[in-house]
């Protein structure tokens, strides 16, 4: 499906640049929990970015990593369990904050994507879409539409399958860039050209991918003749929040929202993302 790009984003713009909390602000509390979303949120993230993964009865479920060892109580893969199951986790248990409190048994979970956007009503999110099955773009396409969200929502994903099965399930499914469109725009962008319409409608990329430079001055001025939008995680670091925003980038996910907000409203405050 083919979005033309004069057409609104719902999430992300060519207008003022947006702070977004990478799994709620990972540095801060404990990752894609509510807890961190309602903390990266209270410090004025304009955004969540989170990532997604099914159950084993099918839900899809707020987790990164593919097993549950990282982050949670539990071990092995998250697929093996069910909803319930998950949820009934520490999603807390191995992380320490940046005052080196622990938050083990301090109540937070994995949550469900329905409880995300049923607690947040309002709020734009990015939506990473893990793993390789197709199935899960399907799902969460599905649930974000049930849940009437797809107005505040962008998928990404690395697998161009999965992000495609997303796009796939509607022409109102707005996505970024998948893999090899990156790498395609990447290659255009070093020779002067930029595709007059695509079927995604955003980046949502690293500055840099092993030793290939993927964000430049060049690759967000090409974005920008195009209409697309390019946000990029994940940035820590105020130097490079302001660079980035130098070169016309409009989105900064960081696990830093408590560094990133008040630069980003000094930015737009300043009228430099005009």
């Amino acid at each position: 499906m083919v979005a033309p790009h004069d057409a609104p984003h719902p999430v992300l713009s060519l207008d003022a640049p947006l702070v977004f909390a990478h799994r709620g602000g990972s540095r801060l509390r404990p990752e894609n929990t509510t807890v961190a979303f309602d903390h990266g949120l209270a410090l004025g993230a304009d955004g969540l970015e989170f990532d997604v993964r099914l159950s084993s009865d099918g839900v899809p479920m707020v987790h990164h990593d593919e097993t549950l060892d990282r982050t949670t109580s539990g071990t092995g893969p998250l697929s093996r369990l069910t909803a319930d199951a998950l949820q009934g986790l520490d999603a807390g248990h191995h992380f320490l904050d940046l005052d080196g409190v622990a938050w083990r048994g301090r109540g937070a979970r994995i949550p469900r994507l329905t409880e995300v956007l049923a607690r947040y009503p309002a709020c734009p999110c990015i939506i990473e879409l893990k793993g390789t099955d197709p199935e899960v773009g399907r799902v969460a396409a599905a649930a974000v539409r049930e849940a009437g969200a797809l107005s505040r929502v962008c998928f990404g994903g690395f697998t161009d399958a999965v992000v495609r099965a997303a796009r796939e399930t509607g022409a109102d499914v707005t996505t970024s860039a998948a893999r090899e469109e990156i790498r395609w725009f990447l290659y255009r962008s070093w020779v002067g050209l930029a595709p007059r319409e695509t079927a995604y409608r955003a980046f949502q990329v690293p500055e840099t991918s092993g030793p290939t430079r993927v964000v430049s001055r060049r690759f967000v001025r090409a974005a920008r003749r195009a209409g697309l939008p390019v946000a990029v995680w994940t940035v820590d670091d105020p130097v490079a929040m302001e660079r980035l925003l130098g070169w016309g980038v409009r989105g900064v996910i960081t696990d830093r929202p408590d560094l990133a907000v008040p630069l980003v409203r000094r930015w737009r405050a300043s009228g430099s993302s005009s």
